[in-house]
């Protein structure tokens, strides 16, 4: 087993709101040697690692934060691998805020100021800190580096930014700020791989559909616009979001049912969306399963649908067209019916998808005869955050 992870590996971890994805690279950023995830962080989590050495492997434990995942990793790794596999660790921040528009090494000014922000992203950013110090802990001579989602985004035009209050807000950091960025790094890489420089570097709206879901748009290789807003609850329903709202709810809520802003909060992020709607699951499949039977379960999947597919077209009119269209993420890559759903009636813009290559998830789903190209490409965070590590590193070897 030593000799599959190697003595040096980078670790990177990609932390969600009730999971944690992980993956061991060569420290180059190169290919991937283990990979695995923590699923159901709430008491009973599902424990599973891919590799060559181990096969896959699946285990369920009795974990609820993502820093008793982490405690697990380590002493896996450690048995697995010697003390010292762990060259550099990788995070997948959620939020830079205003400050931190690029990844960076991290040190206590990057905490000190997460912790300021922490309300920016109350779901992901307080988990993010603890793992951060967590591996400190762990590994207090491993270098780590937080490879920030907002990154993306960061270059966006001021028109996209600005939220439509008093300025001074937006002087505070209280801006649009997009998330997703590591998913969409790792796209348009694959679509100039896959498609070449001139498609990657054209009009590309990109579909990560999954619990959480944007879309971004995206010209010559820039964010131009991008569904999530201040927080990675805005934009379109997600599976427990409600994505955009009138704000006129908030008051209306708070003097009809004396809800405060936690409890808003709470109710924005966990019991809305697919969930909210339908008032039965989050989960697209299990709605598919019942949309026949259960009106509210194909509510909840015709407005996810139609809310997809009304930011495509507000996005290609912002663009000024569209010249490929890419899905990825769970729902994006595994459900071919939601895909069918949201590309319906886009024929205008020049999609045409190929029913059997949509059915069977090929990587490009559009029929010959379409105008734009539509891909599937699966998501892969943990590699645009073990590619990010490298660089860093060689930066600061360089530098140093």
């Amino acid at each position: 087993m030593k000799n599959c992870i190697g003595d040096s590996s980078t670790l990177a971890l990609n932390g969600g709101s009730s999971s944690l994805k992980f993956g061991l690279f060569e420290t180059d950023g190169g290919a991937r040697r283990i990979g695995g995830q923590f699923s159901r962080l709430a008491g009973s989590a599902i424990f599973e690692v891919d590799g060559p050495g181990p096969g896959h492997r699946a285990e369920t434990l009795p974990l609820t934060s993502h820093t008793e995942a982490l405690e697990v990793l380590f002493d896996w790794i450690d048995q697995e691998s010697g003390a010292w596999s762990v060259a550099a660790i990788g995070h997948r921040v959620v939020h830079g805020g205003p400050r931190y528009r690029s990844h960076c090494l991290v040190d206590d000014a990057l905490l000190a100021e997460l912790e300021r922000i922490a309300d920016y992203a109350p779901e992901h950013l307080p988990s993010e800190i603890d793992m951060m110090r967590s591996c400190h802990r762990r590994y207090p001579d491993v270098p780590q580096v937080a490879c920030f989602d907002t990154a993306f985004h960061s270059d966006m035009p001021l028109v996209a930014r600005l939220l439509p209050i008093p300025r001074r807000y937006f002087d505070q950091g209280i801006q649009k700020y997009g998330f997703h960025g590591l998913s969409y790094t790792y796209l348009l890489q694959q679509l100039r791989h896959l498609a070449g420089a001139p498609l990657a570097n054209g009009r590309v709206i990109l579909a990560h559909l999954g619990s959480g879901a944007s879309l971004a748009a995206v010209h010559k290789g820039h964010s131009i616009d991008t569904t999530m807003g201040f927080t990675p609850s805005a934009g379109i329903p997600m599976g427990t979001r409600s994505g955009d709202l009138d704000p006129g709810l908030i008051s209306y809520l708070a003097q009809n049912e004396g809800m405060n802003s936690s409890a808003f909060d709470h109710m924005v992020n966990h019991q809305s969306g697919l969930l909210g709607v339908s008032g039965t699951s989050s989960d697209v499949r299990d709605l598919m399963a019942a949309e026949t039977s259960d009106p509210r379960a194909a509510d909840a999947l015709a407005l996810f649908c139609y809310r997809i597919r009304q930011s495509i077209g507000a996005f290609a009119a912002t663009m000024g067209g569209l010249d490929a269209l890419v899905f990825s993420g769970g729902i994006g890559e595994n459900a071919p019916k939601i895909r069918e759903r949201i590309c319906d009636g886009l024929a205008f813009l020049g999609i045409e998808l190929d029913t059997n290559l949509n059915q069977a998830g090929a990587a490009v789903i559009s029929a010959p005869t379409s105008r734009v190209p539509v891909r599937i490409i699966p998501a892969n965070e943990e590699a645009v955050i073990a590619a990010t590590v490298a660089i860093l590193l060689q930066q600061k070897d360089t530098t140093s």
